[in-house]
């Protein structure tokens, strides 16, 4: 019996040893070459415009390149021990670090680049300045907790005049898509702050509103554009949230075309977005046009319900 059961089960023991090797995409990366040579491919892409590229697990392109460099590093430590490859290592950490907004951490990959005489070293020298530029940058925006609502708007554009100040030495290299982002950012904390603080401010609302209204106008060909416009149809919504708090719907001083405005703005800029097939946000904001829809029907029912 153990004898027919043994060459029963030799068929499908050959079977599962000669079966065919699995898709080498899937396959661990095993050369720091390889890691590297799908990080150059895409030093050069707009991510400012477009989302970052992903490997095939759906990962970021440029932290998966990371960790899979520090993996060959800690499995390969031997091997790598005489430092042949240590500049393109290194380089390669800065050109990642940069993208995921480590500028520190990148400018003292490329310094540690530069450190080894050699064709990347004047590249290194050159990325480890403007990275080190844009860390002082990001410094700028950084304010104490009990700083003022000035002072801190303050802050921040100083950080927008600087970063706007790199955009010409960039040129047309893959660092304006960096500067690009940055300066999205540096808008986006300054929009952020005011729509914040807009209850301790009298003009905070419109101040607040036209703040959006210039990110969206700005940012408008950025990836996060669909991002920019639901920011702010939420506060064209919540202002009428808050309009119809301080002014219940039965009560004589409700202003209908005051709150159809805000209603209409919202709408509208919900509705801009759950109408584009394809993009991350057509969900989210379809959700969010439906509760909105319900809201102002609510109010009606208030209104003319005797």
């Amino acid at each position: 019996m153990r004898r027919a059961l043994a060459f029963g089960l030799l068929p499908a023991f050959a079977l599962g040893c000669g079966a065919a090797e699995p898709d080498p995409r899937y396959r661990p990366v095993e050369s720091v070459l390889e890691a590297v040579a799908v990080l150059h491919r895409h030093v050069a892409d707009d991510t400012y415009r477009f989302f970052p590229a992903e490997d095939y697990t759906g990962r970021n392109v440029y932290r998966a390149t990371l960790i899979r460099l520090e993996n060959l590093e800690r499995a390969y430590e031997a091997a790598l021990e005489s430092g042949v490859l240590d500049d393109v290592i290194a380089f390669a950490k800065g050109r990642a670090l940069e993208r995921l907004r480590a500028f520190e951490l990148a400018a003292t990959s490329y310094r540690r680049a530069a450190e080894r005489p050699g064709e990347l070293a004047g590249e290194a020298e050159r990325s480890a300045a403007l990275c080190e530029e844009l860390a002082a940058a990001e410094r700028l925006g950084e304010s104490p907790d009990d700083a003022g609502l000035e002072a801190r708007l303050a802050a921040l554009d100083a950080r927008s005049a600087r970063l706007a100040a790199l955009l010409d030495p960039v040129g047309t290299t893959h660092y304006r898509a960096v500067v690009e982002e940055e300066l999205e950012h540096a808008q986006v904390a300054r929009t952020h702050v005011l729509v914040a603080t807009r209850a301790l401010d009298p003009d905070g609302n419109v101040r607040a509103l036209a703040a959006l209204q210039q990110l969206v106008v700005d940012q408008r060909e950025s990836k996060n554009a669909n991002s920019h416009l639901m920011s702010l149809a939420d506060l064209y919504a919540a202002l009428a949230h808050e309009y119809v708090d301080a002014h219940p719907p039965a009560a004589l001083d409700f202003d209908p075309p005051r709150f159809g405005e805000l209603v209409d703005a919202a709408a509208r800029l919900y509705g801009s977005v759950s109408n584009q097939d394809g993009a991350p946000e057509k969900l989210e904001a379809g959700q969010k046009l439906e509760a909105f829809i319900a809201f102002t029907l609510r109010v009606d029912r208030d209104r003319f319900t005797p």
